[in-house]
């Protein structure tokens, strides 16, 4: 009788055995397909994000080139204009950088606001500029130079009647300075 028993308590535990190394072995078929997703995620991954980068890059250069010149034509002494993409948290992040004389500034506290206004204005030009499909080249912009010093006031100006040339873009500016009136004024 003791014997029985512990023959059925044998034969329960080996079948509780099989049944736990067909459960191991399911489970560990299911681990090697879900490890081999995550590769291939993680390579696709890769990919895209070398192709945003050379897009990017394509994209940086066309930005930095119109502000660049922007910033140029206006300040004596002029900044470099950056945008650096970095990977955070699996995403690429751009940050807007302003460079003079190798050093990287803010803008805000450096110079007053007149620099972030032109560069400001640049980046919306730049934007237009590169927008697919294209848009209507038109500007309508609200004071956007009122923190510009009124030494570069002249100079201001004279980017936007180039720029409008070179690039084919009007502009419609409300502002009450003086000095950046041209065209046709519409007095309120």
């Amino acid at each position: 009788m003791r014997s029985d028993k512990y023959a059925d308590s044998v034969s329960r535990l080996k079948i509780k055995h099989e049944t736990a190394t067909q459960i191991y072995r399911k489970e560990k078929q299911t681990l090697a397909s879900k490890k081999a997703q995550e590769e291939s995620a993680l390579k696709a991954q890769q990919l895209l994000q070398q192709a945003s980068q050379i897009v990017q890059q394509a994209v940086h250069g066309q930005i930095a080139t119109i502000v660049s010149r922007c910033l140029e034509t206006v300040f004596d002494e002029p900044y470099d204009f950056q945008v650096l993409f970095e990977q955070k948290r699996g995403r690429t992040q751009a940050r807007l950088v302003f460079y003079r004389d190798g050093e990287e500034i803010d803008p805000m506290t450096a110079s007053g606001g007149g620099v972030v206004d032109v560069g400001s204005f640049a980046m919306r030009l730049a934007s237009l500029l590169l927008s697919k499909p294209r848009k209507r080249r038109l500007l309508i912009l609200d004071e956007p130079f009122k923190f510009v010093s009124e030494e570069y006031r002249e100079r201001v100006r004279g980017l936007l009647e180039s720029l409008s040339k070179d690039f084919d873009v009007q502009v419609i500016l409300v502002t009450h300075i003086e000095e950046l009136q041209m065209g046709k004024v519409v007095r309120l």
